[in-house]
């Protein structure tokens, strides 16, 4: 099946989602939108951010013919996840419920926390997740306002960063966690910071290699897999699109993903859909 997979975020973050599933599924083709022009999505209203994932789902599918749609934003998977599902004819794969499934199983206590962006937190996403995977795990959870803009800059160390981390972080850190879960994909790019914070006894969790699992699993059992490994990988290709700064996307995209984010074209928000 030589049609790409398709993968979208309010901007930079779900490049590290991008990087897991490229290296895990080499010869598969990748279509990634940032929804530069319109980040962040966490202080933005539920049905707002849900409207932009339905406009950025349907264009993969539509635009691109992706045989499945990665959620690559925990803040639009929490508020759309279930409509993407019920309206688009491919495979939905988000980054919430793998995400916690990864967190329960680095604990070792029981004591577990998540940060993430205000929408994702607010939504209780996490909550109902957490408590799926392991109903008896305690879970600890803060919201982390102005991480997403840090990464966005392309500042990911720093006394500034240090100083705002140690204050976010406050609330995890008093509930004795031992995994804390990076609840947003730009926080990886964070991780050196989030770490020292939290100290070397807590498992930091990010859930890109849980998600880039999840969706060789899907798409196997889909029969969805490129079988054709043997024509190289000088097949596979790789778009991305922003709907932002285009020469920006590509050179901050590129330093966070690497060498495959070699250039970007435009993506232009179509206008809302019904329903």
């Amino acid at each position: 099946m030589q049609r790409p997979i398709g993968m979208f975020d309010s901007g930079f973050g779900g490049l590290t989602v991008a990087r897991a599933v490229i290296d895990l599924l080499p010869d598969e083709d990748v279509v990634y939108i940032g929804d530069t022009g319109r980040y962040p999505y966490g202080p933005r209203p539920q049905a707002e951010v849900r409207d932009f994932a339905r406009q950025l789902a349907h264009s993969l599918v539509e635009h691109h013919e992706a045989k499945a749609v990665v959620v690559a934003c925990n803040t639009a998977s929490a508020a759309a996840i279930d409509v993407l599902r019920a309206e688009l004819p491919v495979l939905v794969i988000d980054v919430v419920d793998p995400g916690a499934r990864a967190l329960v199983q680095a604990s070792r206590s029981g004591r577990v926390g998540v940060i993430g962006t205000v929408g994702t937190i607010n939504s209780g996403a996490y909550d109902r997740a957490v408590h799926a995977a392991h109903p008896d795990v305690h879970l600890a959870s803060t919201a982390c306002p102005g991480f997403v803009e840090f990464v966005e800059r392309g500042q990911t160390s720093g006394e500034e960063i240090s100083i705002l981390a140690e204050r976010l972080l406050a609330p995890v850190r008093d509930a004795d966690v031992d995994a804390l879960l990076l609840g947003c994909t730009h926080y990886p790019y964070l991780a050196d910071v989030i770490g020292e914070v939290m100290g070397p006894s807590v498992t930091l969790v990010s859930s890109a290699e849980a998600t880039a699992r999840a969706v060789r699993d899907e798409l196997a059992a889909a029969g969805l897999l490129r079988n054709d490994a043997a024509a190289g990988s000088n097949d596979v290709k790789h778009t991305f699109l922003s709907s932002g700064d285009i020469s920006w996307f590509a050179d901050l995209g590129r330093r966070l993903l690497g060498p495959e984010l070699a250039v970007a074209d435009a993506w232009h928000p179509p206008a809302i859909l019904a329903g």
